[in-house]
């Protein structure tokens, strides 16, 4: 199955177009910081789902969706401080919600590879 028929690939993208979105109200002045930092965190998931699904087998799948892990939990930390310095202007629930489903995607998408290995 290519990546793109993936639900978890599929739900990252539309986390991504969700970051885009809450990032483009940010301060002028975060455009090198923070708006930067978040959306390559967004768009690693993906794109790390993608980039190991090309690769040799179930082995380095495994460790390219730990990749994709790690950036999902990199971007909850960056959200939450912009929602501490008010950066997020929005309501945070559906950008939250969307993270937390990646998550579980990533979760459950991973512990089906391990049994694969």
């Amino acid at each position: 199955m290519g990546h793109k028929e993936l639900d978890v690939w599929k739900e990252s993208m539309l986390l991504v177009q969700l970051v885009y979105k809450v990032t483009a109200d940010f301060p002028k002045s975060e455009n090198f910081g923070l708006t930067s930092q978040i959306r390559r965190s967004a768009v690693s998931i993906p794109s790390n789902i993608a980039e190991g699904s090309a690769r040799n087998g179930f082995r380095e799948l495994y460790q390219f969706v730990g990749v994709a892990m790690g950036s999902a939990s990199e971007l909850e930390t960056q959200l939450l401080i912009a929602k501490d310095l008010n950066y997020i202007t929005s309501d945070f629930k559906p950008i939250e919600e969307q993270l937390l489903k990646v998550r579980k995607l990533l979760t459950g998408y991973k512990n089906y590879i391990k049994t694969k290995l």
